[in-house]
């Protein structure tokens, strides 16, 4: 691996928290969270700073509690909670891979993480360190997806990837419609248009308006992350630019 060269020299992996689940149906699965590490460290080993932002999912559900007559806003923190023991458990299988990393919360959280700073996440970043950013954004009504690309902005990310279980962007779902096609290239004007559900509409806005591409692959593609790392077409490729599909 030491021949190959990434043409990227800051990421930001946007992971949801099922990533964590491997052969599980809840919570967090060992074998899935040493695999995850092991793609991780594949991508630090090239000498790129990664930062990473993982959802809740596998643990907290806040539609199932809201649907109950739980508040929005109680539901949300505690989805963000959720984000922050995701992040931890990385952080843990990425030091036993003898990966530096550090957990950055949007929520003061200080005996068991760093309070997310920009200067100090680029810091880190510098250092060759995994930055795992837990919490969201510290606000309700906003997503991870939301957070990723705020964080990848923040931090000055030449791209963005969102890790999914399918080989990127369909114009309807691949395993409903097996004549759905996959679009290798679309801008983000499109995907509002279209009604894509690649990321919610505030992270669209918020990578359209800074000019952060976004990758859209499938995670359990054998070494995805390092093909696209190294200039690899794979998935699909969402810019700023004029359709090209």
């Amino acid at each position: 691996m030491s021949n190959i060269s990434p043409v990227y020299q800051r990421i930001l992996l946007k992971l949801s928290g099922e990533a964590l689940l491997g052969e599980a149906q809840f919570g967090i699965d060992s074998q899935g969270l040493t695999s995850l590490a092991h793609k991780i460290r594949a991508v630090v080993q090239l000498g790129v700073q990664l930062g990473l932002v993982i959802g809740g999912g596998n643990i907290f559900r806040g539609m199932n509690l809201t649907a109950g007559g739980v508040a929005r806003v109680s539901a949300d923190q505690i989805g963000m909670l959720a984000t922050v023991m995701n992040g931890l458990a990385v952080q843990d299988a990425l030091q036993k891979l003898a990966v530096e990393a550090r957990v950055m919360s949007a929520l003061q959280i200080d005996t068991v993480c760093e309070r997310y700073n920009q200067r100090d996440a680029i810091r880190h970043l510098e250092a060759g360190r995994v930055v795992i950013f837990v919490a969201g954004t510290g606000n309700p009504f906003f997503t991870t997806d939301s957070a990723a690309s705020l964080r990848a902005v923040e931090i000055g990310a030449d791209l963005m990837i969102k890790a999914t279980k399918v080989d990127g962007v369909y114009d309807s779902d691949p395993m409903l419609n097996p004549t759905a096609k996959r679009f290798t290239r679309l801008s983000y004007n499109k995907v509002v248009e279209l009604g894509l559900g690649v990321m919610d509409t505030t992270a669209i806005v918020i990578s359209r308006d800074n000019n952060l591409p976004l990758r859209v692959l499938d995670m359990e593609r054998p070494n995805a992350l390092v093909d696209v790392i190294t200039g690899q077409d794979i998935g699909t490729l969402i810019h700023t630019e004029n359709d090209n599909e």
